[in-house]
């Protein structure tokens, strides 16, 4: 695993495990703890995925079975701050601390930042968490330049990532540019687009030439371009082949022809029209 330098001189894994979509329960405590056994120290989940419980238990199973210790990890979580203040903020990263069982975060991030600026009330709360010790970073997701520019002006610590919708259907340069000037690390949620990336004639041909799987040819990609990248799966050996991309690398023309691919295509909604609802 090669990891990545924050802002904060925090460091992170460039792969994670993303667990979007997957419902409470069993398995996945189960898929988490495997994912752990497997090589996976990041772990990223939300208050909005309803399945902060189980998450914990898979990282508790992992470290409880001796396969990991607690500082190995980098577990995040993100707040719905659908019209929250800053009271409620603060509480909302209690109660994923109590859903988790853990007694602190690697990274909290806003997970959206709506059609208003509540988002700076949200993120100051995260600043006093930030400053208290009690998470070890703090960040944003779906941000666009305007939104970063306004918390910039608002806030006084620079968040260390913002979680984007990112793969070749969208390559959101322009939003990846301001972040790589202000030292903000871009990280790739639905980097396969839900697998349907996976069918693309470009990304079959460069696995077939490469011997790699089409995830893999997506993920190392994302790899390429110093975006972290959390991708999903239930399956051990896709969780396996899943990290396995740190040994080959696209040639710079293969690189600009899957950028090429970007059309604005999205799998998730538009930051500037999604407003929690």
């Amino acid at each position: 695993m090669e990891n990545v330098t924050l802002n904060n001189g925090l460091e992170m894994p460039l792969v994670g495990y993303g667990v979007f979509r997957v419902p409470d329960g069993d398995d996945l405590a189960e898929a988490v703890k495997t994912a752990i056994a497997k090589g996976y120290r990041s772990i990223d989940t939300a208050q909005v995925y309803r399945n902060e419980e189980s998450v914990g238990r898979g990282i508790r199973a992992a470290i409880d079975e001796g396969l990991v210790a607690r500082e190995e990890l980098f577990v995040t979580s993100k707040v719905w701050n659908d019209g929250l203040s800053y009271e409620e903020t603060l509480a909302a990263y209690a109660s994923s601390l109590e859903k988790l069982g853990l007694d602190y975060l690697d990274l909290y991030l806003i997970h959206w930042p709506g059609l208003d600026t509540n988002y700076i009330k949200a993120y100051k709360a995260l600043e006093k968490i930030y400053q208290d010790g009690r998470v070890r970073s703090i960040g944003v997701s779906n941000f666009h330049v305007h939104h970063l520019e306004h918390l910039l002006k608002e806030t006084t610590v620079i968040p260390v990532i913002n979680q984007i919708e990112f793969h070749p259907h969208l390559t959101q340069e322009e939003v990846r540019n301001y972040c790589k000037e202000h030292r903000i690390q871009v990280e790739a949620w639905s980097p396969l687009m839900n697998g349907s990336l996976l069918e693309e004639a470009l990304i079959q041909q460069l696995a077939s030439k490469y011997n790699k799987t089409p995830a893999q040819i997506v993920l190392r990609y994302d790899v390429q371009h110093g975006v972290v990248t959390i991708p999903k799966t239930m399956t051990p050996s896709r969780m396996t082949e899943n990290l396995d991309v740190f040994d080959f690398a696209l040639a710079d023309e293969e690189m600009a022809q899957l950028d090429a691919m970007n059309d604005g295509l999205r799998c998730g909604p538009d930051p500037e029209k999604f407003n929690f609802k």
